[in-house]
């Protein structure tokens, strides 16, 4: 039956019908809140082109722990700004880092917040690559797969034995979730669960995240490791493979330019799947806002929501603190 008998719009006519029939719900335990933790910072450093977003002194940990915690955030994902830089990104696994100290220092002030660490080199090495460069017989530079694969097992390690709950490997090397998985396992810590950017597009959204961990890269491009952003089945491709080599949980990178690969990616594994907002895209909707071109929080809102209708499970966003407390008043 049509029209008179079918009226949509009997279902939206006040809040409390529109909130029974609601289909997605957003809540502050599907956030993630990424989070700089600097070497050498002695106070919260304001980053220009991310309002709001700090690099943060390791001094700050635990009362960033106990604020997310009581914000009820589903958890944070930390970075690190090294005090030195070096061609393969040993500092990246320094039990005295940025990310190790900041992980024990979390733990021990919210013992029952998750706490995930970012597994990559681009902030530690000094040319600003995911990985370790190699120069082949014919001149041309790039990053050498295995041979990253060494590091990375060796981050992921120092940051089990400070605490962590999860490590999340970003830097787009064939086979890191496999060697991760090996190497955590074989010293014991096979209750550390691996969240693997395994869709993360070669996109032009990262411009202010790479301000802020200062890793852009000091020549070329990642393009020859990180993902296509015409290709959809490569994506669904990369989340197979890790999901065989043992990864807990799926993560696509960007989000809003790709919620049609996690609506597909919903639809081929049962794995839960963690969605980036990036830093482009706060950066976006926080600019709209401060000229009074949209009203941010509705847009924020709006934008989270739509992950999350998209198949999203999780969000680490960094809208987190500002939308949970939208979300609870």
């Amino acid at each position: 039956m049509a029209f008179p008998i079918q009226r949509p719009r009997r279902l939206r006519r006040n809040l409390s019908m529109r909130a029974l029939v609601r289909e997605t719900t957003l809540a502050p335990g599907d956030m993630i809140l990424p989070l700089f933790f600097s070497a050498t910072a002695k106070q919260a450093e304001p980053i220009g082109t991310m309002p709001g977003v700090m690099r943060l002194p390791i001094g700050s940990a635990a009362a960033e722990a106990k604020s997310c915690r009581e914000l009820g955030i589903g958890g944070v994902i930390l970075f690190g700004l090294p005090a030195k830089k070096d061609p393969e990104g040993k500092a990246g696994f320094d039990p005295d880092g940025p990310v190790p100290r900041a992980i024990a220092e979390m733990k021990s002030a919210a013992p029952e917040l998750l706490v995930m660490a970012d597994v990559c080199n681009c902030e530690y090495t000094d040319h600003g690559h995911c990985g370790v460069l190699r120069k082949r017989a014919d001149g041309t530079i790039d990053v050498h797969n295995d041979a990253t694969l060494e590091i990375l097992a060796q981050d992921a390690l120092c940051y089990a034995r400070a605490g962590v709950d999860v490590v999340a490997p970003s830097d787009m090397m064939d086979g890191r979730v496999g060697a991760l998985r090996k190497a955590l396992d074989a010293e014991g810590f096979d209750e550390i669960a691996i969240l693997s950017y395994s869709v993360k597009y070669a996109s032009g959204f990262y411009g202010p995240f790479r301000e802020a961990a200062d890793c852009a890269p000091q020549f070329g491009d990642r393009a020859g490791y990180q993902m296509d952003p015409a290709n959809a089945r490569e994506a669904l491709r990369e989340a197979a493979l890790d999901e065989e080599e043992g990864a807990d949980m799926l993560m696509v990178k960007p989000a809003l330019p790709y919620l049609d690969i996690i609506a597909r990616l919903r639809q081929q594994t049962t794995l839960p799947i963690g969605a980036y907002n990036v830093s482009g895209e706060y950066a976006m909707i926080k600019a709209a806002a401060a000229a009074n071109m949209i009203d941010e929080r509705r847009a924020t809102l709006e934008a989270l929501t739509c992950i999350r209708r998209a198949g999203a499970d999780f969000i680490l966003t960094y809208h987190a603190k500002d939308a949970c407390r939208w979300l609870n008043p």
